[in-house]
This record gives C-alpha cells, structure tokens and sequence, in this order.
C-alpha cells in the first residue's frame, strides 16, 4: 500500500451564486420577531392571486428586500447557535467539496473576489490511497494448513459471553463517580485562581510528599535498583514460619522433586528429549537445573532454563544462586531482554523463551547450551511454540543436547505427541484437598458478587487469607476500594488487610503481599491471573475465582489488538483452585455455575500464537532460513489471515521483497530485538539525521508506562503530566521527558515530583544504551538533529505510515487503509486540544471501550513521505525532493 499525495488547494469562498439557504426553523423560534411590518406582509401574501403567480414588475415584497435579507441574517444567526461543531464541519466539508465539483467539471468558474482575504487560510492536502500488494501475497499461496481464524468464545451466546461483554455495572458506577468528583474538585477549588490568591490559599507542593531516594552520584550505577530481583535481597518478616524454621538445605530435601531425585536423572541419561509434569511448587524449576549441575551436565556447556515471564527467570535465579551459596551473575545468572546478568563463567542460565530465540540467531544450533530446561510450557506463549519448533529441528543435528518440557497437568500428553512420542515423567504433588463450590445461578455482576464472597468468608469462616481473581488494573481498585468501604459499613467487624497486585504496580508494593500485616490479620490479595502460577503466597485458603480474565486479540483484517474480558479455560480455573491448597485444605468459590464450567469453557487456554501479531515471527523465521512457512513444525498453526497480514506488514516496511525473500534492510531489523516498525524508525534516522532523538524514543516506547498515577492524588498527577505535554506528538512527548530527567542529572526525586516512576525512567536509560550499542554494530551512524523536532515527525512517518489516519469529524478518525474509525485516547497530548490536526500517525491500536489510538503524532500532509519501491528491490526508499 503507498500512499500518493495529491494536493488540491481549495477555494477560499464561494461563488457569488451559489450560497448557502437558510435552514428552516422551528415555530417556536419565530416568537417575538413579528411586528406590524409582519402584519403587512402577511396580509400581502394572502391578497395575492390564488395561482401563486405574479408580475415580477409589480412585486408587492419588492419594497421589503432588505427587510427580508435583514431578517434572514438573524434567523441564520440563531439558527447557527443550534448546530453543533460536528453539524457546522460537515456542511463546510459538503459545500467545499459540491464547488470543487462544480469548477472541476467546467459548470462554474472560480470567482476571484474572495482570492485575497484570507491569506491566512492553509491549503489542505488529500491523499488517495492506492492498496497493492505484491504477487506473493495475492492469496493462491498457502502459508499454514489453519485457514480459519480460531475463536477465543467457546459460545458467544452463552452466559460466560454475555456478562464478558457487559463488564461490571458496579465498575461503571464508580467511575462515573470519580469523574464527577473529579469535574467537581476543579469547580470548587480555589488553589491557583484569583480569589484564592486574595484569600491566600496556597497551592501544595508535591516534593514536601515525595519519599524518593537522593540522586545518584555519576560513579554508581545508574541501573541502581531497575533490576526487580533487587527489593527481593531485604530480608522481611513475609517469609513463612517452615522457611524461618528451616536451612536451605533442608527445604531443598522437602520439595517433592528432591524425593525423585534418582529416577528423574535416570529418564534424563537415557532419552534425549523428556516431558516432566509437576504442579506449582513442586520443586521442578529451582531443582532441576541444579540436578543436572550435580551430575555433571555442566562440565560440556551451559544448563539453559527458559521461562515465559522476565519476573520468573529473576526470582528463580536469585533463588537457586541463594541455595547454591554463590553470588548472583556467577554460577548462575539471568538473561531478558536488555538485561544480561550473567558472566562466563556462568554454568546455570535462567532466561525468557525470546532471548533464547536471539541467541540462535548468531548460533543456529546452541553449541554453547548442554542442556535446555522449557520451563511452564504449558502456558503456551508465542516464543515458546515457536521455540519448541526450532529445538525439535536442533534435535536432529545434535545428539548430544538434551531437551527438558515440564508443565502442569494440561498439554503433557500433547507435547510428547509433538516431540515424537517422548517419555513423560510425573512429580508426585504436594497439595491439599480443595472444595469447590459453584454459584447456583449465573452472577450479573462478577466484581459486586466477589465483594460480598470476600465479605461473606471474612464474617463468618476460620481464619486464613484470601485471594480473589479479577480480569485487570481497574476491576481490582474498585474491588479493593469497595471491600473497604462495605467493611467500614459493619459494626465490630475483624480487621482485613486488603492488597492488589497488577503489571503496573510498582515493585516495592508488589511485594507487600509476601509481607506479614502488623495486627496478624487476615490478608485478602486481589490479583490478575499472574498469581494462577508465577507467584506463589503462603497461607492462602480461600480463592475467589470470578472466572475472567483479560485476553489479548489481535484482528488481522483491521490490524488492532483488542483487550477483551473473556471466560478463562477449565485448566486456568484448576490452576486457580489449586493455589488454596498449597498449605493446608482449602476452599474455592467459582462465581460462575457448574453447567458453564463444562459447556462454556474451553478445555485448555488458546495457543498465543494463534491470537497475536506475527510480524516478529515471520520476521526471526525468514532470518533463520526458514523460507516456506508451511514446512516449519508448529505445535499449533497460526490462522493463514494473521501470517498474511504480518508479511504484508514486513513488505510494506521493506523486510521483505516482492517475491517474499528477506533484504538488507530485513537483516538489519531482525537485529534489533523491538517491533519491526520500531527497528525500521532506528535504520531510516540514519538518513534523517536523528540517531540519538529516535533512540531515546524507541526505549521509552520498550518500557512499562513510565506516568504514576496514584488513587489519592490523581488530580495533581493529571495536572503535572499536562506541563510536558508536547501539542503535535505523545512521541515527543516522551523525548521532552527524557531530555529533561536527563538536564536534571537523572535525579529520582525530579522523578517523584513529577509522578513518573524512576525505576522505569532508568530501565528506559538502560535499554537505550542497549541499543545505541546494536546500533553501532550496524554502523549506523548517530546524530542529533538538536531542536529540529519536525525531522523526527518525518523519521516516524517513515516506520508509521502503515498507521496513518485522517481526520473524519470532531476527535474521530479513520485509518486510511482499512477504514478503520479510530479515537484519540484521553492520556493522549493531542486530546481536548482545541484543534484537530487532519492526519496522525500511532503506535498502536487497541481495543478498549472504543477504538483507542495510542501513542500519536500529528502531521501535516506535505510531511506524510513519500515512500516508492523500486519494482527490482523493496529494500530501496525514493525521497521526493519536495517533502519538508
């Protein structure tokens, strides 16, 4: 698709003749304008002849002509008052488009009365859009065998599906609620204004709040604490009494894996490729690896164990490197994506599933690894399938290489099906007996009906913490906030210590859920499904599953992702119920019924591979040789619609050519380890000329949300964002920020001040420094375009232009390639400005309430570049001279 900009200046005014009539008013609208001028000319139009003709020569309202063009202006003028800005906009859209017509068919001439008086009006540049594609992707080549896309709703007429839609009413309530207080805060307050300057009513200053450490000095590391393991090293009273009571040692010998210890090495040295099934906690990620150390794996190469998540493969190195005495970063060590923790003589290696697919970039066959440990694969994450697909091709030119599943119970049969019928070995478990009770009926309202089984167990069961599922951030801080206040409500009521946890939060509250509570009361943690199985918490009885989670869904055919609410599968709501029997017999309420268990919920969860963006994949793939995708040994096919939509995607930015082979410029970004559309933004500001400036954007776009927006001063949170708003762009917006921690000596309480959270303002620092590394590898040359911020509008147009819009009408847009009607989101710069700029570029799409756009930059027409690629070679760019 290429987008040929065609500029079409429009007429600043309309021809003499042709004007706009007035638009008919109501009766009500006439009252108090008629007079005895009113009188006059009715009795006039009544004596007139009953045909309804008359002698022009004669015409009685002759003598009323500027009476009439008078009275006209005034109902115009009230008429104009009762049309809304959408209205206005859209017969200004019509009456310039019906002239242009008009003059373009020769029916009317351009009047040059009007030419000179508004110097001042811009012209305004329409683009067409021409949608090609090259042959590969005509659609008679097959790439997968699934050429239907996979459904995530087992029935979406079902109860499950429905509630999923709806959301919570109670959610809804509460924001409407905070929204008008928030509407009526800033009516009533007088910080700031004049008459608070009169009475002396100060503004507060938020650094006398702040807590945040002192900056640090040039000589210290500037990574400090961004490494998440490091809150973990403080020892706190949150470890249980068995691990305060035990040596490492003896824990070591407790765990269900210590116990088949001997026959798991035996199935080991006899088979190169082995399935081992064990729940959470049973031992097999922290042990394994060090069995495998014992026995003298380690002396021909590195113990390799992947994990699906970055928070595991930290604490679970930080964990065996304490049992094994040795320092982190020695014998054993951690790998994830711009963080390397590890050293040569590192033996044990703890990683994510993708830093192990970069690795065999430079080395197709791991000569370095001995071992590899496929931790928790039966979450089936996209680099874990794709990373099964590879080591199953290693496996057949290394003999010498031994390959480790384990999972829970789901997906174990289907692994060794998949690995060609490999031995499976099973951990015996370690849990309690759990009773599940299902509601009776179905539960309208999930996040109000949790409150009241939360409420229900603290009243009236024996003592023992609770965890509750819910589906995200915003369902958790109502559930917390509503618990509380409900508690408040109750006479005599037991103290309850109430704690979320979510991706966001930051680290050191993350671990408030490991703490022990100063009054030793009952501790309630309301969490997303990370607490199904990376995260274990003693003394857990009662789980309250409401049985939904958030799901990622990626669309192919409009290239969105969508966050949708939807039933989790009958193997998560197992995992759940298992996490209140790790300690003791425990209790799950299921807040669905038994019927939607089994007709509702899909047996095992959906394979990310076949819910996601593939571009990374094809991407890695066409780099590792692999040039018929339909030969490559998934364990589960992708749809054929997302493959084709991602080798669009790859062609589009000059990946791959016309034939589909990767170029030189697809090498180049398969080196960095970002989206392809962020690599291709750091190879083109090399011709730009803003190396630096696209480096620093591209990091920050790398990292979590780095705006902190605490509950109880949201106001003052919103307010302090506002003042490093950059109008055009959210992309510059995040260069300002940085440039400007940067001009205050990276200090993390300018940070504090200013609600943004230092640790990923320095996780930030770190990747870009990661990548302006790879970056000279490449021999790209870095350069500051200094204060020319409009050159790196044009750098991102250049990744982005896959992801333009235009302007529709007031705040709604269109991608200009599907159509697609997209909005500005309300954290976005560009929102509630005042103006609408005609044509924006986005990061991404993603579907929430609405269609949001996230991440946008405006621009202007004549700045949307021109890309045109060559018939011989997609990998060569033409700039047209022309373009500012």
């Amino acid at each position: 698709m290429f987008l040929n900009l065609v500029l079409k200046y429009c007429i600043n005014g309309a021809l003499d003749h042709y004007g706009e009539p007035p638009t008919p008013l109501a009766s009500a609208d006439l009252e108090g304008l008629y007079g005895e001028d009113d009188v006059n000319v009715d009795r006039d139009w009544y004596t007139m002849e009953d045909s309804g003709t008359m002698d022009e020569s004669h015409n009685p309202f002759a003598d009323y002509d500027g009476y009439y063009r008078k009275k006209e202006e005034e109902f115009a003028k009230q008429q104009m008052k009762r049309v809304s800005a959408r209205q206005a906009q859209y017969n200004r859209d019509n009456d310039l488009w019906e002239t242009n017509r008009m003059l373009t068919s020769g029916v009317a001439q351009r009047s040059n009365s009007n030419a000179d008086e508004h110097d001042d009006d811009e012209a305004r540049v329409h683009i067409l859009v021409r949608n090609l594609k090259p042959l590969f992707l005509d659609g008679k080549t097959v790439f997968t065998k699934q050429l239907e896309p996979v459904q995530v709703l087992r029935d979406p007429t079902a109860n499950l599906a429905v509630i999923s839609r709806k959301g919570s009413r109670l959610v809804r309530e509460k924001r409407e609620q905070q929204e008008r207080a928030k509407a009526a805060g800033k009516t009533f307050q007088l910080a700031g204004t004049s008459l608070g300057n009169i009475l002396g009513v100060k503004q507060q200053d938020s650094s006398s709040d702040s807590k945040a450490s002192a900056t640090p000095t040039p000589d210290q590391d500037y990574k400090g604490e961004a490494k998440f393991s490091d809150h973990m090293k403080k020892k706190t009273d949150s470890a249980s009494a068995f691990s305060r009571s035990k040596s490492l040692r003896e824990q070591r010998e407790y765990l269900p894996a210590f116990s088949v210890r001997e026959l798991l090495m035996q199935v080991i040295r006899d088979n190169p490729i082995i399935i081992i099934v064990g729940e959470t906690g049973s031992g097999k990620t922290t042990q394994l690896a060090q069995f495998l150390y014992e026995d003298g794996f380690t002396k021909h190469g590195i113990v390799g164990c992947t994990q699906p998540r970055r928070v595991a493969a930290m604490s679970v190195a930080k964990r065996v490197s304490e049992e094994m005495q040795t320092e982190l970063g020695g014998l054993v060590g951690y790998a994830i994506r711009f963080e390397d923790c590890t050293t040569p003589s590192t033996v044990i290696k703890y990683m994510t599933d993708g830093v192990l697919l970069r690795e065999s970039l430079r080395s197709p066959d791991i000569d370095q690894y001995s071992c590899i440990i496929m931790d928790e694969a039966h979450e089936r994450a996209l680099n874990t399938d794709v990373l099964m697909g590879l080591l199953k091709t290693v496996m057949t030119r290394r003999r010498d290489l031994k390959l480790i599943v384990t999972s829970a119970t789901m997906n174990a049969e289907k692994f060794s099906q998949f690995f060609g019928g490999a031995p499976i070995c099973t951990i015996p478990g370690r849990t309690f007996p759990v009773d599940i009770m299902f509601s009776k009926n179905p539960c309208e309202d999930y996040v109000d009906a949790a409150v009241k089984q939360v409420l229900s167990i603290h009243l009236s069961h024996p003592p023992g913490d609770i965890l509750v599922f819910m589906t995200g951030q915003e369902d958790i801080e109502v559930t917390c906030a509503v618990i509380e206040e409900r508690l408040g409500q109750l006479d005599d009521a037991l103290p309850l210590s109430i704690l979320p946890i979510y991706s966001q939060l930051p680290a050191d509250l993350q671990a408030k859920i490991f703490e022990k509570t100063s009054n030793n009361s009952r501790k309630v943690i309301v969490a997303t499904n990370i607490a199904e199985t990376s995260l274990t918490v003693d003394g857990i009885m009662y789980v309250v599953d409401s049985g939904f989670s958030k799901l990622k869904v990626y669309n192919p055919k409009i290239g969105m992702d969508s966050l949708q609410i939807t039933p989790v599968s009958q193997a998560n709501a197992n995992q759940r119920a298992g996490r209140a029997g790790r300690t003791g017999p425990g209790f799950c309420f299921r807040l669905y019924t038994d019927s939607s268990y089994i007709h509702e919920m899909f047996p095992n969860n959906i394979p990310e591979i076949q819910r996601t963006n593939l571009a990374n994949v094809v991407l890695l793939l066409k780099t590792l040789g692999v040039k018929d995708l339909l030969k490559f040994d998934f364990i589960d096919l992708p749809p054929q619609e997302t493959i084709l939509n991602s080798m669009y995607q790859l062609w589009v930015l000059g990946a791959l050519d016309n034939t589909g082979e990767l170029t030189k410029t697809g090498k180049k970004m398969a080196e960095f380890p970002v989206d392809p559309s962020l690599a291709k933004m750091i190879i083109m500001s090399e011709s730009i000329g803003c190396t630096s400036e696209i480096l620093t954007i591209v990091s920050m776009l790398s990292v979590p949300s780095i705006f902190y927006r605490p509950k109880e001063r949201a106001e003052e949170s919103d307010a302090m964002r506002e003042k490093f708003f950059v109008g055009e762009s959210d992309h510059l917006t995040l260069l300002h920020i940085y440039n400007q921690w940067k001009a205050n000596n990276y200090s993390e309480i300018w940070c504090a001040d200013h609600f943004l959270h230092a640790k990923g303002m320095r996780k930030g620092r770190e990747v870009r420094k990661q990548l302006e590394d790879i970056t000279k590898q490449q021999k790209i040359r870095i350069e500051s375009c200094g204060s020319d911020w409009d050159t790196v509008r044009k750098c991102i147009c250049a990744a982005y232009f896959h992801q333009s819009a235009r302007l529709k009408g007031i705040g709604e847009y269109v991608n200009m390639r599907s159509g697609m009607p997209c909005h500005l989101h309300p954290t976005s710069a560009l929102y509630g400005r005042g103006y609408t700029p005609d044509y924006i570029i986005y990061h991404e799409l993603v579907m929430t309430s609405k269609e949001y756009m996230q991440t946008v930059t405006a621009v202007d027409g004549t700045q949307v570049l021109f890309v045109r690629v060559y018939k011989t070679d997609c990998s060569d760019i033409d700039w047209l001279d022309n373009v500012v």
